[in-house]
């Protein structure tokens, strides 16, 4: 008996989301799964931040998402997978990234979740700026999105 593929739904999108109706539709599509993590990503408030704008280059964007969710399930046995990402301007508290791993086990929807929000925050595919007292600058990645990315590499190799 093979087992059934992974589902992966992994949706660039343009427009604002509600993170609960997605959780709760992916939640329901996968009723075998012992473990479903997720995670939301938003634009902080404070700071004087007025605005986030996400900017991508399309041709690239969308498979390269895609291909890391291939990774993602190549990597641990997973029910179904969901990614969603914003591009475009968004506002205080609006939603940015949403990834949510269904698995048999908590661990591996743990890890899933972690790899691909880790891979996503370093080796995005995104420029983005933030708009402050109406002035917009870029914004940088920084080291410890690095290091983060790193510990996959070594954990690999063990």
């Amino acid at each position: 008996m093979s087992a059934e593929p992974t589902r992966s739904d992994v949706r660039l999108l343009t427009q604002a989301f509600t993170p609960g109706e997605e959780v709760d539709r992916f939640t329901r599509a996968h009723p075998a799964a012992g473990g479903i993590v997720s995670f939301l990503g938003q634009v902080r408030e404070g700071g004087g931040v007025e605005a986030l704008e996400l900017q991508h280059y399309e041709p690239l964007t969308l498979p390269a998402m895609e291909d890391l969710a291939a990774q993602v399930r190549g990597r641990w046995p997973l029910d179904g997978l969901l990614i969603l990402h914003r591009s475009g301007e968004m506002a205080p508290a609006d939603p940015i990234v949403l990834v949510a791993a269904a698995a048999r086990h908590r661990r591996d929807a743990f890890a899933a979740a972690d790899f691909a929000m880790d891979h996503l925050k370093s080796q995005s595919w995104f420029w983005k700026r933030e708009k402050v007292d109406g002035t917009w600058r870029w914004i940088e990645p920084r080291e410890e999105d690095f290091e983060d990315i790193a510990r996959w590499d070594s954990a690999a190799a063990e």
